[in-house]
């Protein structure tokens, strides 16, 4: 199943709901009001919106996601490489390591990561 798009504004709402989960839709207006300085009619349609896409449900005015955030982040990531790098992964880590100073720290996290996914890969 593909990972519905989620925008940027929508983005933001999901992250508030993400953290309070499951939350009453009256909660989420408080918190969108707050956080985003959104009205209840901005939240009210991003929920209808959101729902109509398979992003969360609404049930008896309490929202839970049916879209993880990591799904959500690793479609936007999928359709960047796609979009901006033809689809090559190394050139989007190119571009992305050549304008930016990255740790040793950062380094051998990705390194481990590679070595698991081939470890992971190479045993299927």
């Amino acid at each position: 199943m593909e990972t519905p798009k989620v925008f940027e504004s929508e983005y933001r709402f999901c992250l508030i709901l993400w953290e309070h989960e499951p939350v009453s839709s009256g909660e989420l207006v408080k918190l969108c009001g707050e956080q985003l300085g959104w009205k209840p009619t901005t939240v009210y349609t991003v929920i209808k919106r959101l729902s109509e896409r398979g992003v969360l449900k609404n049930e008896n005015s309490v929202v839970t996601s049916l879209v993880s955030k990591d799904a959500v982040q690793a479609a936007e990531i999928d359709e960047l490489v796609e979009k901006k790098f033809e689809g090559s992964l190394p050139a989007f880590v190119a571009a992305f390591t050549k304008h930016r100073k990255i740790s040793e720290k950062e380094i051998d996290a990705v390194q481990q990561m590679i070595d698991r996914y081939r470890k992971e890969t190479t045993n299927d």
